[in-house]
């Protein structure tokens, strides 16, 4: 069952965040928009790209008045280990979050039990907390975060224009759709 279109449930964790620990809870996420990308393990492989490649994105995604979080189930600790000795992560700012006790993924319905793991798996969430927009790929598929700057422009425009919607491939300033029984068959 898809959670597009629901709030986020509560959560409370510790992550990592430039050279500190802190704690992160749902209530982190509202009032702003929300990345959440949650990826296996640290210390792995097609991990790294692509939280390296999120942070080449995150200025233009902050300018946009989105707030970045990464999510793994491995610990704060093991998140500012991968910090301290990943060229690739040394570059990140963002948030990192520690999902040990598996509530995060779980609540986001991406964690693979047998594994202990979470999916390869992205949400954009709205200021009121609720998920916009999902992303899952298989394991061995990397992500590619240039695709989330469009993804969030879309939701932001139907957020603040009701009646409203993005048509596919829709960029910012293009003309949007206004559904109605005119447009029935004319598209």
């Amino acid at each position: 069952m898809s959670l597009v279109g629901k709030k986020i449930q509560p959560f409370k964790a510790m992550a990592y965040r430039n050279g500190e620990f802190i704690e992160v809870t749902d209530q982190d996420l509202l009032g702003k928009w929300s990345i959440l990308c949650f990826y296996p393990a640290d210390f792995s492989f097609v991990c790294p790209t692509e939280l390296e490649d999120l942070q080449e994105h995150y200025e233009e995604l902050k300018k946009l008045g989105v707030e970045v979080y990464s999510v793994s189930t491995d610990t704060h600790f093991v998140h500012k280990a991968w910090h301290d000795v990943s060229p690739s992560i040394q570059k990140i700012t963002y948030t990192m979050i520690s999902d040990a006790t598996h509530e995060i993924s779980r609540n986001f319905d991406v964690l693979i039990e047998e594994k202990g793991v979470a999916e390869r798996a992205t949400f954009l969430i709205d200021p009121d907390g609720v998920i916009q927009a999902i992303e899952i790929t298989a394991d061995g598929i990397g992500r590619d975060a240039s695709t989330l700057i469009p993804k969030v422009k879309a939701a932001q425009y139907v957020r603040n224009h009701p009646g409203e919607v993005c048509p596919a491939k829709w960029k910012e300033g293009e003309k949007t759709l206004k559904p109605s029984l005119d447009l029935v068959g004319k598209i």
